[in-house]
């Protein structure tokens, strides 16, 4: 690559390398080995619960756990290489334990939400195809209908407690049991994690397995994760990220910062690990750091954080916009704002430039965009520290081309609009078992991503809208048609459609307009219909009940009128 391709090198500085085309690892698992021998007894991760509870692991724990659950699968489950396993579970000290030991096995990881509903689970299980799952206790009882007609044979259950010290645990277990009954009795054949490990340490010492020779025949191009995005047509499609895709971005997300300092860094997980930036940049880039990674279960509501900031010197913290907006709106934020931050990184959905004003001004720290989707594992382009400018996406990570170009592929003339495309080892096999849908958006070595945008003269780049229908709440990705799919199968309803429109509180929403057939069908109704197979984000927050929709010649509904409507009406026309 030269100067002409990447006017955005100049940005680097003399900190960052403009290329980083080798990863330092073979694969994740001989990441994990290394870093965890290099820190030792230094802790790693911390759970730390709403009232402050909380459960420390250390490097040595996390590296002999998560043997311990590769052996179970190898050896116990009778897994093989490439075999999939998914992991439903909230941010948890279970969590490292289980994703490091699938990758240790040699098996792929399939991360899955864990407060999916059971018809969406098993949209993700019939095509991914388990060969075993990991999920967290409260949602278990989702299984027998998630999985009916293609079984898992392999079931683990976990804790969100796990592995926290015996008292907290005890309460917290108490409490789900009998207060709030959250955890609700499991009718499935299954073994509960403890045991699973337990099972692998005894194969384990019993015939002296070297947990690393899983791993001598696995490649970097193997396949390490299927992580799950939807598409225009709403079908779910399992993006093939490989042990050379992580750990290259994680390097080039890294590189970007390098204010950061090993051993010596205390991150706050806020974000879903399950999530791909989280994923990639919370729970690999951090542990390769040396840090301590504190883990919040769920950060809503807001003051759930509020421990974490107290008892532990955060340095660094990622989240969406609605996050930090949030968290710059609460008493107890603004009365003691955390003290030893360094950044904030900020990715899912755009960052709005009053957010990014209003947290530099209460923590005095700058609060840095970076854009990326699933299928780059995640992060393409990142603000240099230092020179962050508003608005803006920022510049291509290392070893990284963007580029907007037309409808045919060609490159658009500089500060015009186009299709960005991107090019970097970052970017993914393809679609698992979708050879067609991978075909539609690798073209020529180029990923399309879907979002048009514009590069200005020094190679910053901006996000102009989406191509595609995508709604984003929250920094989560929403897709019309399957909702429509779930509207439609309500009896009341004729016709439908879904589009974003702006909310305050989470960036976009989800409305949907609808034709009754039965007059006597509320808003309510249509919500509870909604909730009872969507996970809550998608279920839509306004409904429009309407006589008539717009429509093509063909009878197509015209989504596209529907929201320039939408947007006369914000602006009072």
């Amino acid at each position: 690559m030269t100067g002409t391709d990447r006017p955005w090198a100049a940005f680097y500085g003399t900190d960052i390398r403009a290329d980083i085309d080798t990863a330092s690892y073979r694969t994740l698992g001989d990441l994990v080995r290394s870093v965890s021998e290099t820190y030792g007894k230094a802790p790693a991760f911390t759970a730390c619960m709403p009232n402050g509870m909380n459960g420390t692991l250390s490097f040595d724990q996390v590296e002999e756990m998560s043997d311990a659950f590769a052996v179970y699968l190898r050896e116990v489950a009778g897994l093989a290489k490439g075999d999939r396993v998914a992991l439903q579970m909230p941010n948890g000290l279970a969590f490292p334990i289980v994703a490091f030991g699938i990758l240790k096995a040699g098996c792929v990881l399939v991360n899955v939400n864990p407060l999916y509903t059971a018809d969406e689970m098993a949209r993700q299980f019939r095509d991914a195809e388990p060969h075993a799952l990991v999920i967290v206790d409260m949602f278990a009882d989702k299984i027998p209908e998630a999985t009916r007609g293609h079984p898992i044979p392999n079931i683990v259950v976990t804790r969100v407690a796990e592995f926290l010290p015996s008292l907290p645990r005890g309460i917290i277990g108490l409490v789900q049991k009998h207060w709030d009954r959250s955890v609700k009795p499991i009718e499935v054949p299954h073994i509960r994690l403890p045991d699973a490990l337990e099972a692998g340490r005894a194969h384990r010492d019993r015939d002296r397995i070297e947990v690393a020779a899983y791993g001598r025949d696995i490649e970097p191009g193997d396949i390490a994760c299927l992580q799950y995005t939807g598409g225009t047509t709403g079908v779910a499609k399992g993006a093939m990220l490989t042990h050379a895709n992580l750990i290259l971005n994680m390097e080039q997300s890294l590189e970007m910062i390098p204010a950061f300092r090993r051993g010596e860094e205390i991150a706050l997980t806020a974000l879903p690990m399950y999530h791909i930036f989280a994923f990639t940049v919370n729970l690999l880039a951090f542990y390769w750091l040396g840090a301590r990674n504190i883990l919040i279960p769920s950060p809503r509501p807001l003051s759930n954080l509020k421990r974490a900031f107290e008892n532990y010197r955060i340095t660094w913290m990622s989240g969406v916009n609605t996050l930090f907006n949030g968290l710059s709106n609460e008493i107890w934020f603004l009365d003691s704002p955390p003290k030893h931050l360094k950044l904030a990184s900020a990715g899912g959905m755009a960052l709005q430039t009053p957010v990014a004003r209003r947290w530099e001004e209460i923590t005095g720290k700058p609060l840095l965009q970076g854009y990326g989707l699933t299928e780059t594992a995640p992060v393409l382009s990142f603000n240099p520290l230092g020179k962050t400018r508003e608005g803006s996406i920022g510049v291509p990570v290392p070893s990284t081309l963007l580029r907007c170009v037309d409808d045919d592929g060609n490159p658009v003339p500089q500060g015009e609009r186009g299709e960005i495309a991107a090019k970097g080892p970052q970017v993914m096999a393809g679609y698992w078992n979708k050879p067609e849908e991978t075909a539609n958006v690798l073209r020529d070595g180029w990923f399309m991503t879907g979002d048009i945008g514009v590069m200005d003269a020094d190679g910053y780049f901006s996000i102009v809208d989406r191509k595609k229908d995508m709604v984003v709440v929250s920094g989560f990705n929403v897709y019309p048609n399957e909702i429509e799919d779930v509207l439609a199968a309500h009896p009341g309803i004729l016709e439908s459609a879904v589009i974003g429109v702006p909310s305050e509180a989470t960036g976009e929403a989800v409305k949907a307009f609808v034709v009754l057939k039965d007059k006597s069908v509320t808003e309510a109704d249509i919500r509870a219909h909604c909730k009872a197979h969507l996970t809550a984000y998608k279920v839509p927050k306004i409904v429009e009940f309407r006589d008539t929709m717009p429509k093509s010649n063909v009878g197509k509904i015209l989504r596209k009128d529907l929201r320039a409507e939408e947007s006369r009406a914000e602006r009072g026309e």
